[in-house]
């Protein structure tokens, strides 16, 4: 997106300052883990949504730089929660510096996204990102309840996904509306926006889990189902499968068994159940585009809808 680029160097730079700690420890795990790269769509989403409504304030980097310190120390959290040892490529933080480093410095970059907040002094962007924040930690719990329930259907899923994946999405598109002074309307139409998109992105993470390249990806293909995640594409599996499909389904969620991985990836390829998940996700890109066009037409808001419409041919 070369249309933010110089604006991403400038979020780059605000996170690099915000890091500094007295504690050599906090900065050393904080600058791993944001060094290991990612996509950085979330602070991407606000600077585009700001791009869109004409907001060219300095505030939009501190808050583009608040929501990507957010995202991080949910990162740091999930793969204590989930005993990853892989993302984006490179061993996790909790895999080179254990388990209690990981979890501690992920509740320093909460801690001091909300310092950052306050700069903002605006009570409404406090309100939706620590609104936000509480969701996303309710949307990992009700995940770590989930665990290896082979129950659960498509709502109960996308219940999950939206509160722990969509809602930071959606919160970053209402603090870029919310920068620029936006109408009721269209501050809606950047949160509807968000929400379609993080939902999408995640629904296509699922199916990626079973077809992708795990290089690509920088992570295990499998883990998914080795943490007992009642994914899109094994609910539709279930759904569509023969009784002895459905049961060898059943028993690798409840036994976190990637021994299992290749009968279960033949069973949903087998069954069409990642066509029904791309359907899924086409839906949810195709509201995203909706949302965007209600927004000012502009450079920015093209480059919104094309990164809806990219998201369906997201390899990695």
């Amino acid at each position: 997106m070369s249309i933010i680029a110089q604006d991403m160097r400038e979020v780059d730079l605000v996170i690099a300052n915000r890091l500094d700690s007295s504690v050599p420890l906090v900065g050393q795990v904080s600058k791993y883990i944001i060094a290991a790269g990612g996509k950085r769509l979330r602070p991407a989403l606000l600077l585009l949504t700001c791009g869109a409504l004409g907001y060219t304030g300095p505030q939009r980097f501190n808050m583009a730089a608040v929501v990507e310190f957010i995202h991080t120390a949910t990162l740091l959290h999930d793969d204590v929660v989930d005993d990853s040892a892989m993302r984006r490529g490179n061993a996790t933080a909790n895999e080179t510096f254990g388990n209690p480093a990981s979890v501690l410095v992920g509740d320093f970059l909460y801690s001091r996204a909300f310092q950052m907040m306050v700069d903002a002094q605006d009570m409404r962007i406090m309100a939706v990102l620590a609104d936000a924040t509480n969701v996303i930690a309710e949307g990992e719990v009700m995940q770590l309840m989930n665990m290896h329930n082979a129950e659960l259907d498509e709502s109960a899923y996308l219940q999950v996904i939206r509160s722990k994946t969509a809602k930071l999405f959606e919160a970053s598109a209402r603090v870029g509306a919310i920068l620029a002074g936006a109408s009721t309307d269209i501050e809606t139409a950047c949160a509807e926006y968000g929400q379609a998109l993080g939902t999408a992105f995640q629904v296509v993470d699922d199916v990626l889990d079973y077809t992708g390249n795990a290089e690509l990806l920088g992570k295990n293909l499998g883990d998914d189902l080795r943490e007992g995640k009642t994914t899109l594409p094994l609910i539709a599996a279930m759904q569509r499968g023969s009784e002895t499909e459905r049961l060898i389904v059943k028993s690798a969620i409840e036994k976190g068994d990637t021994a299992m991985l290749d009968e279960v990836a033949r069973i949903v390829k087998k069954t069409g159940a990642l066509e029904v998940t791309r359907k899924a996700a086409l839906a949810e890109a195709s509201r995203a585009v909706s949302a965007a066009k209600r927004l000012p037409k502009t450079p920015y808001s093209d480059c919104l809808i094309e990164l809806a419409t990219g998201l369906l041919a997201r390899q990695a």
